[in-house]
């Protein structure tokens, strides 16, 4: 595993707004605090994604989310353990208080609890999701390397070293709520 460059200075980096690349299961992702609209903003306007479609947050456990979903049937909790960890995003009902800038047009917020070492051993030591998005221009193929993700982006972001899983597929969307597959 890459080590972590040091843990308060990606949380500070956060804190004020910043973007961040670093691997996740089958390509490098941009991310950012989900708390923080500007952030949300930013990693928008470097993809060139619309608002409307929504992000997905990933962490290092179902507790993070905490706050940005609203609780949860027992029938569906209790299944959490199939998917996760795993690279399968779930579509669970927004909390009261989860930002409309991560939900876009859409009423459900999209959770996974990663199976990516380094991405969740990121999100645990900061304590928190981050916003997971593909670290590429819409429509364009994804980045696979924080060097490819330094080279496309600049000192927009900061690309944290690491190695990609080896899925060749982005993660499988599904909605537990109505059983289907959103993205196989």
């Amino acid at each position: 595993m890459t080590p972590l460059p040091p843990i308060r200075r990606i949380r500070a980096y956060l804190r004020r707004g910043g973007v961040i690349a670093y691997p996740t299961e089958s390509c490098y992702g941009l991310g950012c605090d989900p708390r923080n609209a500007r952030a949300v903003g930013r990693i928008l306007r470097l993809k060139g994604r619309p608002r409307a479609k929504g992000l997905i947050l990933i962490g290092s456990d179902c507790h993070q989310f905490r706050g940005y979903l609203a609780p949860n049937p027992d029938e569906i909790a209790r299944r959490f353990a199939d998917w996760w960890p795993g690279p399968t995003t779930l579509l669970l009902p927004k909390g009261r208080r989860c930002p409309r800038w991560l939900t876009g047009k859409h009423e459900k917020m999209a959770v996974r609890v990663t199976a990516h070492p380094e991405a969740a051993r990121l999100c645990h030591f900061l304590g928190m999701p981050l916003v997971s998005t593909s670290a590429n221009l819409s429509g364009q193929r994804v980045l696979k390397t924080a060097i490819q993700c330094r080279r496309r982006f600049g000192a927009k972001i900061l690309a944290i070293g690491g190695r990609v899983g080896r899925r060749k597929r982005p993660s499988t969307i599904l909605d537990p709520y109505h059983g289907g597959v959103v993205r196989p």
